[in-house]
């Protein structure tokens, strides 16, 4: 009975053993991949680039005094729609104080010199009457006093302008009217009432009392990177994605590629202006973000696979035809020449064609 019990034990023993190595021997078996497949297609492949950029009106006018002074009233604010000609500000002059004291002075040597005039005027005139001088002497004593008279009021008004920087012949064009040199839209009015102006002459800019624009002309102002610029050409055309409007997809067409780049965190851009083409503007605001879509490439039926499936290796791309698929997968590697790609399908130019089947990902 004891013997029986040995025999048993030994043989349970020996089953352990071989059921561990066996399964040893089935866990460390390498398990045979499977990968899905795929065939060459025909497609139409674009290659297309985004820039980020503005949408903003082709040109904006600063409106800037001709005089100095402090405003006294501003007609306008920021989203008003004005005409040329139309009335933004009124300027109260600060005068001078030597210009004030030397125009005053002229209207006293004036008011002095018609005084004298007019005196010598009635003189003459009384004693030509009584034919005691001549005609021609009476003429010359009235062309004296018409003309101390004109330079009296030439004087007062002088010193009108100086004061208040009004004259009484034109007052409806005075330099203290600032005007709209433009139709448009007025973007912004950087002053208030109270705030002391400068005109616009050669050694500053002067203050700017309004900026007007004509939002009927706009333009995409964006930046490109200096790896696609040299695909871009003029009269190129772009379709604008606006954040602020996502229904409104205007096109635009280049008119302009910086031939400078800058530098922009480390990256070197180009600028680039567009056109905007659209029937309707209403809306649009200057300053709105925009994107800007760009063919840089297209092919129209040409035949592709899925990047994915292309190996590279230095300048050259490889892909994995199914040569066998019993008692299990089998692929050889080919070499091909490719095109156009648009990261997601690449064109297949030599090395295959639509009947090949390729490797894809692996699923097992």
């Amino acid at each position: 009975m004891k013997k029986f019990f040995r025999i048993l034990l030994w043989t349970i023993v020996a089953l352990v053993f071989v059921g561990t190595f066996v399964y040893l021997y089935l866990n460390s078996k390498e398990e045979q991949a499977r990968f899905a497949t795929v065939q060459p297609d025909r497609v139409t492949i674009e290659r297309t680039t985004v820039l980020t950029g503005k949408i903003e009106p082709r040109d904006e006018i600063l409106i800037k005094p001709q005089i100095s002074g402090i405003i006294s009233e501003i007609k306008v604010e920021a989203g008003d729609q004005v005409h040329a000609g139309d009335v933004i500000a009124t300027i109260k002059v600060i005068p001078d104080a030597s210009q004030l004291s030397s125009a005053q002075n002229r209207v006293n040597v004036a008011e002095i010199d018609l005084a004298d005039a007019k005196v010598k005027y009635e003189r003459d005139k009384a004693l030509y009457e009584k034919k005691v001088i001549s005609r021609e002497e009476y003429e010359n004593t009235a062309k004296t006093y018409s003309r101390a008279k004109s330079e009296f009021d030439a004087a007062r008004d002088a010193y009108r302008i100086v004061r208040e920087g009004v004259s009484q012949y034109n007052a409806s064009e005075s330099n203290t009217q600032v005007r709209a040199t433009i139709d448009g839209l007025v973007l912004d009015v950087p002053v208030k009432v109270g705030s002391s102006v400068i005109q616009s002459n050669t050694f500053n800019d002067g203050t700017t009392i309004a900026t007007i624009a004509d939002m009927s002309n706009l333009i995409f102002r964006g930046n490109v990177d200096e790896t696609e610029v040299g695909r871009l050409s003029l009269g190129l055309p772009m379709q604008i994605s606006i954040g602020a409007m996502p229904d409104l997809k205007p096109t635009a067409v280049i008119e302009y590629i910086s031939p400078k780049g800058t530098d922009s965190s480390g990256a070197n851009t180009f600028e680039i202006k567009a056109a905007l083409k659209l029937d309707n503007y209403e809306g649009l605001r200057a300053g709105y973000s925009a994107n800007a879509s760009v063919s840089l490439e297209k092919a129209i039926d040409i035949l592709a696979v899925p990047e994915s499936v292309v190996e590279f290796s230095g300048d050259s791309a490889y892909v994995y035809i199914l040569t066998d698929t019993v008692p299990q997968q089998a692929f050889t590697r080919k070499a091909i020449s490719t095109g156009i790609s648009d990261g997601i399908n690449i064109e297949v130019k030599e090395g295959i064609d639509s009947t090949a089947v390729l490797r894809g990902e692996k699923i097992q």
